[in-house]
């Protein structure tokens, strides 16, 4: 463990990755109707409804830059954004009920695992378009540095989002107008079913970052101490008024591109190699070795587990949207306007 960190500190951001963890592998067991680690779901019945992106692999970067921030503070996410959303301090029922299309979800069961949103804590949504987060990003950072709100905006994207044009043009008008806005690039080396590096010319998101004099730094994205030492540095100089940083942060996606894909695409070497960087084990070794006692890691784990089965049981439990909802929540610019 990082020796700024307080015990307290460090065993906060194990909590919050166990704590996605759990999460993810109960959806993803929900999502293909079999039976989670924690018992719970019936073989066969799918409960999750559409597509389930799952961050499992990744918690450290969410953990350590989310530790952070504030409620008044801004984040957008991805479609692969239940990490995000959990970290930031959403309800982690209320995301379990949203991917079940439960009335008691988030977004009333209507919107599922790739629109959820809280904004009580700052989170603006997660977005199934590729790279669609940085210009909501950007624009959130400018409306805050207009009204002069003391408080900044995250954006987590991936590393195939940089290949998108969204990516160059809100690094521009972030970088051109100063904004308060923490880049952070979950370089999770896959965009869907195809290796990003093969597809992306020049040395990625910090490179194209520098080129736009944003500075970047990367980092180790599956040791959360390390996540968690750059993004302090990077959001104190953002919330500084220094303008835009970037945080680069490589991790590896260990699933599939959704919950129900075997990737079969994928060079199981290459799997087994990234599985022995899992920055949960790192991190409860860093701890263990840091004089941190397995009893109190072990109540983490058994806390989220439990939160995890409560949250399956509501989610089952909860009603489904009465019919009428489908007619809420849907924009309307006027009868007649365009006739």
């Amino acid at each position: 463990m990082h020796s700024a960190l307080s015990g307290l500190e460090a065993l906060d951001l194990y909590r919050t990755m166990v704590r996605i963890r759990a999460f993810e592998n109960a959806a993803e067991a929900a999502s293909q109707g079999g039976v989670s680690a924690y018992g719970q779901q019936a073989a066969g019945t799918a409960k999750v409804r559409g597509p389930l992106h799952l961050s499992t692999g990744q918690e450290a970067v969410p953990a350590g830059v989310c530790a952070h921030l504030h409620a008044r503070d801004y984040l957008t996410s991805t479609h692969r954004g239940h990490g995000h959303t959990l970290a930031k301090g959403a309800d982690l029922g209320r995301m379990m009920a949203e991917l079940f299309g439960k009335a008691t979800g988030f977004n009333g069961g209507k919107g599922g695992s790739m629109h959820i949103a809280d904004f009580s804590v700052g989170m603006l949504g997660a977005n199934g378009v590729v790279a669609a987060g940085l210009p909501i990003a950007v624009g959130a950072a400018h409306a805050q540095k207009i009204q002069k709100r003391s408080a900044i905006t995250v954006c987590f994207f991936g590393d195939g989002a940089i290949n998108r044009g969204p990516f160059l043009e809100s690094l521009n008008w972030a970088r051109v107008y100063a904004l308060p806005v923490l880049f952070v690039c979950e370089d999770n080396r896959w965009s869907a079913t195809t290796a990003s590096g093969p597809m992306t010319a020049g040395d990625g998101a910090s490179a194209r970052a520098v080129s736009l004099d944003i500075r970047a730094t990367q980092v180790d994205g599956n040791d959360v101490f390390a996540v968690h030492e750059a993004a302090q540095r990077l959001v104190a100089e953002v919330r500084a008024g220094e303008g835009p940083r970037l945080l680069h942060a490589l991790t590896y996606r260990v699933k599939g591109h959704v919950s129900v894909d075997p990737a079969a695409y994928r060079d199981p070497a290459e799997l087994q190699a990234a599985l022995q960087t899992d920055p949960i084990a790192r991190a409860r070794n860093r701890l263990l070795a840091g004089g941190v006692d397995a009893a109190a890691l072990a109540a983490v784990e058994n806390e989220a587990h439990a939160e995890v089965n409560a949250a399956l049981a509501a989610a089952d439990a909860a009603p489904w949207p009465e019919a009428a909802a489908a007619f809420t929540d849907v924009q309307t610019l006027g009868e007649g306007q365009w006739k």
